[in-house]
């Protein structure tokens, strides 16, 4: 990779003048640069004109960000990324920002600028609520994860797909960070003062850490559908009617639940993280209670959708089966339980913690909150297989928790 540089702000105002037209007719020199990305693994630049012209630069780095050089990582996560967001914005374009260009040798992507959305994540930590988040979030997944699958591709195609999105350095980031480093004392483990005797029994639950086993067993080895593999609160933009999914750089063939499922693990940790968040009761118990039924409507409306294409579109006679479909549903449904709450687990104990959490001022609550998440996160993976629907889970939800 001889032309790769890391870029400076100068490197990236100037790639983006070579390589796009947004700013054709205007004033060069009042375009402004600044790299104000603040997540693990890639420079993200902003070029704006005073006129309101802007768009997105991101550029991989060829280690992890967030530890150093000590960690390095394939930049051929960029072309996987921008790859990945092309199909997603040819199944739903309204969901994924526009991508105007990309490097695969340079590893970057210039992209749609969103800062007229806010991060999913620090919106909730706010307590905003936004109508159309869980209808646009089952209409993303249910449709990157059906028309990706073989229930709908040709089986070449799908093979090709899977060669095409072999993701190996990235893969292993979920592999350790999700499956492997909060089950033990690992160097990268990162919870709270106080919280190390939770995370210790963590390290001794053999049959939590079966269930941890065959859940990555899964991640591992079952190519259903090409996966996001990223989302979580931080990787959702989001304004009042509008959604964007975005940094799709872990995208991967895997069990669709993982995706699902990391989307609920990050609404369940918002709702455990209102405890030290919302002073006021009654605003708090209202948002939590929010939560819930919006999970509870993002699931109907995904199963709804995904269950319509298995009876509307799937192609291969072999799995146009009604007993089989329904099958299929309640493995889903079953990943998607697991997944849920290994994101859970992970958040609290391991590398790379949620804002929801860290931000919560009273270290007591703070401390109480993240042991919310650990307890409902160990209940997800343990009784999966036993929550027949989502009703099951609110129920267990509330016996666990107060709100």
């Amino acid at each position: 990779m001889t032309r790769y540089k890391t870029f400076q702000t100068a490197d990236a105002l100037a790639y983006a003048l070579e390589h796009t037209d947004r700013f054709a007719g205007l004033d060069s020199t009042a375009l402004t640069s600044e790299e104000f990305g603040d997540g693990n693994l890639n420079l993200v630049f902003r070029i704006s004109h005073p006129d309101g012209a802007s768009l997105i630069l991101k550029q991989a780095l060829p280690y992890a960000r967030c530890v150093g050089e000590s960690w390095p990582l394939s930049v051929d996560r960029a072309r996987i990324e921008a790859e990945a967001m092309l199909i997603e914005s040819q199944l739903c374009p309204a969901l994924v920002p526009e991508i105007y260009h990309y490097d695969a040798e340079l590893a970057v992507t210039i992209m749609e600028d969103l800062s007229d959305h806010q991060i999913l994540r620090q919106a909730m930590v706010e307590g905003k609520r936004f109508p159309t988040l869980m209808h646009d979030m089952a209409v993303f997944l249910a449709d990157t994860l059906f028309f990706t699958s073989d229930l709908y591709l040709d089986p070449a195609e799908k093979k090709q797909r899977v060669a095409q999105f072999i993701n190996p350095d990235l893969c292993k980031i979920t592999e350790d960070l999700f499956f492997l480093d909060p089950y033990c004392d690992h160097e990268r483990n990162n919870y709270y003062p106080g919280f190390n005797e939770r995370a210790s029994k963590l390290w001794s639950h053999t049959a939590l850490k079966a269930e941890i086993a065959d859940l990555k067993y899964r991640f591992l080895t079952k190519t259903q559908s090409l996966l996001h593999g990223d989302v979580h609160a931080g990787s959702i933009f989001v304004r009042e009617g509008s959604t964007k999914v975005i940094d799709a750089e872990f995208a991967y063939y895997g069990p669709a639940g993982f995706d699902i499922g990391s989307y609920i693990g990050n609404l369940l940790l918002n709702f455990c993280a209102q405890w030290g968040l919302m002073d006021d009761e009654d605003a708090r118990n209202n948002y939590r209670r929010w939560i819930l039924e919006g999970i509870d409507s993002f699931w109907n409306t995904f199963a709804d959708r995904f269950t319509g294409y298995l009876a509307e579109n799937t192609n291969d006679p072999s799995l146009n089966n009604l007993h089989w479909q329904s099958r299929l549903m309640q493995r889903i449904w079953h990943d998607t339980l697991g997944y849920a709450g290994a994101e859970m687990i992970r958040r609290t104990v391991g590398l790379a913690h949620v804002k929801d959490l860290d931000v919560i001022s009273d270290h007591t609550r703070q401390l109480q909150a993240a042991g919310q998440a650990l307890v409902l996160g160990e209940a997800l993976v343990m009784q999966r297989r036993q929550l027949d629907n989502m009703g099951d889970v609110l129920t267990m939800l509330s016996g666990l928790v107060e709100y």
